[in-house]
């Protein structure tokens, strides 16, 4: 798993989220907020699953 879970931490993943998510945090329409705030949130989770220091040469498992 991924390491201490900290508020620095989820604010940079939250910055490296797709641009497109971000502006659709504060769009006006309810669809495009919702499909904003669901890549914004798979993409935290899925960094906060990585380990936080992988090497570049080693290849992650399957499971």
């Amino acid at each position: 798993m991924g390491g201490m879970i900290t508020a620095a931490r989820i604010a940079s993943l939250i910055e490296d989220a797709p641009a497109w998510a971000l502006i659709g945090l504060a769009a006006t329409g309810e669809s495009l907020r919702a499909a904003g705030q669901l890549e914004v949130a798979q993409h935290v989770y899925s960094g906060l699953s990585q380990p936080m220091n992988v090497e570049a040469t080693q290849i992650a498992l399957p499971w």
